[in-house]
């Protein structure tokens, strides 16, 4: 194997990801140079992505985030093959322990509190719930302690954070929604325009103000065409997923999307 250049992968991500390549580049040389596994923080897809198209071939990378389906996830990079188990990942499930009777806790407030206290978002994977009170949150082991000593309030409810095992990890909801619009066009800014409910000329603003992710990552052309499974997001309104796509017969596109918006915008619908 060679020492990649960073700059290479440049041209095939957007301009506000340089320093996620970077990063990911810094990895695959590193165990170029010293031959030995890496275990990385919580990457997103969108990061990982970008490690899968540096390393391509040439390492074998593994992934958890603790639990099936995450989205947040470890990355286990080798030079050879490895079997892995769950704990080879150094992922610690813990509940948020809190007084339901009294209290309310939603995604965004934990995340906020967590961001408050100035801890890093690739230090902790998905915060996930039942939608019955319940909430958990997948952390570094060597950072359970510190997050413990740190998180001791999420808006006005005391909490604490509480390690558990793998067998009382929650069955994670999904609150997506089904959705379906009809669109002159596939561009990404008529798909996100019939979906969202705003103007061709909001999203493309959006877009230029680097608010819309395609696939994990930042897009800045309007005139990109989407495509089934693509996965979409704009910035304040949520994320969708193209489930189908078919045509009308007046020449349009029928657009079947599954939708996960932000709670401010789930309560206005």
């Amino acid at each position: 194997m060679k020492k990649r250049q960073a700059s290479k992968f440049y041209p095939y991500f957007d301009s506000e990801e340089k320093s996620v390549i970077d990063k990911m580049t810094g990895f695959f040389n590193s165990i170029v140079f010293k031959h030995q596994p890496i275990l990385t923080d919580f990457l997103n897809p969108g990061e990982r992505d970008i490690l899968k198209t540096i390393s391509g071939n040439d390492l074998f990378i593994q992934e958890f985030g603790g639990y099936p389906n995450a989205e947040k996830k470890r990355v286990y990079m080798t030079e050879d093959w490895v079997n892995l188990a769950p704990c080879a990942y150094e992922i610690t499930p813990c509940e948020i322990v809190y007084p339901q009777k009294f209290a309310h806790l939603s995604h965004s407030a934990i995340l906020g509190s967590i961001a408050n206290s100035g801890i890093e978002t690739d230090t902790f994977g998905d915060i996930i719930t039942d939608n019955a009170g319940h909430w958990q949150i997948f952390v570094k082991n060597e950072l359970v302690t510190f997050f413990q000593e740190e998180i001791s309030r999420i808006g006005r409810s005391q909490v604490k954070i509480r390690p558990i095992t793998a067998k009382d990890i929650l069955h994670a909801e999904d609150d997506s929604t089904d959705a379906t619009i009809i669109a002159a066009s596939l561009r990404i800014d008529a798909v996100l325009s019939g979906i969202s409910k705003q103007s061709r000329k909001m999203i493309k603003d959006a877009i230029t103000a680097n608010l819309v992710k395609l696939n994990w990552h930042g897009v800045r052309d309007s005139n990109i065409i989407v495509k089934e499974t693509d996965i979409i997001s704009l910035r304040h309104f949520g994320r969708c997923q193209v489930m189908n796509i078919s045509s009308t017969r007046k020449g349009k596109f029928k657009v079947v999307l599954k939708l996960w918006q932000t709670r401010k915008n789930r309560q206005k619908n």
